[in-house]
């Protein structure tokens, strides 16, 4: 680390390193300086102006905080530190002068604007704005452009600060927005009127300082002070994003990301940002029962009753869905091994070693990312797959780290390095020989579940192992499903995997398990939040919260327990899960020993100890698998449409037409005759 340099900012002397920008050390000293432009997570682009500050002994005008670092200053006369104010007249006199400029073309939209309580132009304007405008000239106006169903544009309100070109250029990696024309004619456009391809073009609507970029289903429906704010977890992958729920009365309004440098950084994808309207269609909000093939509605004393009588001395098992919290997770596995059945949470045919945390999680952290010179992907698309956790490997290669891919070549918006596409091209990989240099660089394999789905998938994983040993690396096991880390770690898995968890079993208890096919003849009992292909299958229908409506713990793909908070309450007559579940237990007179999610967190965490480290990631053992086997197989990816991989989805209306545009979008164009 470069030396300290002392500066004085507003009388106030602080240390700092000088390779900062001069608003980054202000921000150390406790200084808010106002900007548009600038973000800590994107690159200087210096075009506000709003930022400018008074380098005192510099030039005899303001200059701008955003673009100038610390060691460019000069020492005083006599070897003082540098001096900067933030609140002299000078730079009050230059920010109101270029409020005033900004202020020349924006419409008086506020009293319409979906940006209006919580806009950054709105809120500098009270601080440096004036009560009139000496521009007398008409106001220029600006063709809105069609970015797509998801982020609606106002581009006379554009300020030009250039957010969203940079953010879409530098981390979604798409080169759709740019700017173009001089002077009073330039605008922000997308290429030749292109809608946006990309899964994580929603944060432009974050990062836009005014109205010019909103969202498209969220216009017009509410203000931020009718909102209550709820602190959660996202579960539609399994990377865990930090997310803030926002709801009016009973209903979710819209979702917004949570900064969190260990995780997502600030950033979320446009399925985990959207899919709130999935939440209120299609919804199972009270029992049924199946009698002559047909469902009826019942009552929930009369549908637990039931489903109590079918497995009572039974032979019963019980599968574990992609939504579902520990904490249900935990009860179901409690209830259906104390009745002599199993459980399996592996539904999509993962083979992932239980009790091996180091072979089903890995070694790695999500940051570690960060800092990696060399990164392996095995059997993984992670623009489709994490499309957040992609971004932070775009971050890496753009610093110039290395990237391999093994499976199917695809656009993961960087270069890498094409390494092959089946079982022998990994055999190859993990036994090379691998030199110190390379060894002593910060290294990670990242293996999908794509990877480890066919009947050799724990020779994959053991060769992933075997890889990252040899070349010193760190590993990530990359999950699609949200529950599965959470599931794993409580013992939710049947030696054999589901085809043995359910293998002559008479009934079994589906909780949540949307993606699974399960043939004639077996009872099924389902517990779910929405009409799926679950429920269609289901003798007993047990309607159960989603992820929004109720406390639950999830364990993200780095091991991170994390916890998500009940922002509204489940329709109708459904209940959380964990208390249909012990609910049921009286019933079948094998009462699960809780009776409050507070009990039941004691009792799990007694099991589980490590799931009492919230935000926390756990140390895991090395163990490595000796099964090397491998079979014929290519790679294939875990997901094949980004938009639709749960229940919750496919009960988007907005989701499904995303899809839509996306097969559209990628399906090969036919020549004009």
């Amino acid at each position: 680390m470069a030396d300290l340099r002392k500066l004085i900012i507003d009388g106030k002397e602080i240390e700092v390193d000088p390779n900062l920008t001069l608003i980054q050390a202000c921000e150390q000293a406790g200084v808010e300086v106002p900007r548009f432009c600038y973000h800590e997570r994107l690159s200087i682009a210096g075009n506000c102006r709003m930022c400018l500050v008074e380098v005192v002994g510099g030039p005899p005008k303001p200059a701008a905080s955003c673009a100038m670092q610390v060691k460019d200053l000069r020492p005083g006369p006599e070897g003082q530190p540098s001096e900067i104010r933030t609140n002299s007249p000078m730079v009050k006199k230059a920010r109101e002068g270029v409020m005033e400029f900004l202020l020349i073309n924006h419409p008086l939209d506020c009293p319409i604007c979906d940006q209006g309580g919580e806009c950054d132009l709105q809120d500098q304007a009270m601080a440096y704005g004036i009560d009139f405008s000496r521009y007398r000239e008409p106001k220029r106006a600006s063709e809105d452009l069609n970015l797509g169903p998801l982020v609606e544009t106002h581009m006379t309100r554009c300020i030009s600060c250039t957010r969203c070109v940079r953010f879409t250029t530098e981390v979604a990696g798409i080169t759709q927005m740019g700017q173009t024309g001089r002077g009073e004619d330039s605008e922000i456009t997308s290429y030749l009127n292109m809608t946006l391809d990309s899964n994580m073009q929603g944060n432009i609507i974050d990062l836009c300082p005014v109205g010019a970029l909103v969202s498209k289903p969220y216009a017009f429906t509410a203000r931020p002070w009718e909102l209550t704010k709820t602190e959660s977890i996202d579960v539609m992958d399994a990377l865990g994003s930090n997310i803030r729920v926002d709801t009016k009365g009973r209903e979710v309004m819209r979702i917004m990301p949570r900064n969190h440098d260990g995780v997502n950084e600030e950033w979320i994808s446009d399925k985990t940002r959207f899919v709130w309207d999935g939440l209120r269609r299609q919804r199972l909000d009270q029992p049924y029962i199946r009698e002559g093939g047909k469902l009826r509605p019942a009552t929930w004393p009369e549908a637990l009753s039931a489903a109590a009588a079918a497995m009572k001395g039974k032979k019963v098992a019980g599968l574990i869905g992609d939504l579902t919290p520990v904490e249900a997770a935990f009860s179901l596995k409690t209830l259906i091994e104390g009745l002599g059945g199993h459980v399996e949470c592996r539904t999509d045919s993962a083979r992932l070693p239980a009790g091996n945390r180091s072979a089903y999680v890995g070694s790695a952290r999500i940051e570690d990312i960060d800092n990696a010179q060399m990164i392996q992907l095995i059997g993984t698309n992670p623009r489709v797959e994490a499309p957040v956790l992609n971004a932070r490997i775009r971050k890496a290669w753009a610093k110039g780290a290395q990237i391999g891919l093994l499976g199917e070549a695809v656009d993961l918006t960087y270069d890498y390095a094409h390494v092959g596409t089946d079982r022998a091209a990994l055999d190859k990989l993990s036994s090379q020989q691998i030199s110190e240099e390379t060894r002593a660089k910060p290294s990670i394999v990242i293996v999908g579940q794509g990877a480890i789905r066919e009947a050799d998938g724990e020779a994959v994983l053991a060769h992933a192992m075997r890889l990252a040993e040899n070349s010193n690396s760190k590993l990530l096991v990359l999950h699609t499903a949200a529950a599965r880390v959470g599931a794993m770690d409580v013992g939710a898995v049947t030696e054999g995997g589901m085809d043995a968890a359910i293998d002559g079993a008479e009934v079994i208890f589906n909780l949540g398990a949307d993606e699974v096919d399960i043939d004639a003849g077996a009872f099924v009992i389902y517990q779910g939040s929405h009409g799926d292909r679950g429920a269609h299958r289901a003798d007993i229908i047990l309607p159960a919260a989603c992820y929004t409506e109720e406390n639950g713990l999830f364990v993200n793909t780095e091991g991170r327990p994390q916890l998500a908070m009940r922002a509204n309450f489940p329709p109708g007559q459904a209940k959380e899960n964990w208390a249909i579940l012990r609910a049921l237990s009286a019933e079948l007179d094998a009462t699960l020993p809780w009776d409050s999610l507070a009990a039941l967190r004691r009792a799990l965490i007694k099991a589980v100890p490590h799931l009492a480290q919230i935000d926390h990631v756990p140390e895991n053992a090395w163990q490595p698998l000796t099964r090397f086997d491998l079979g014929k197989a290519g790679f294939r990816y875990a997901i094949k449409d980004f938009y639709l991989t749960n229940a919750i989805t496919r009960c988007s209306p907005l989701m499904g037409e995303l899809s839509a545009m996306a097969a559209a979008r990628h399906a090969t164009a036919m020549a004009a005759e």
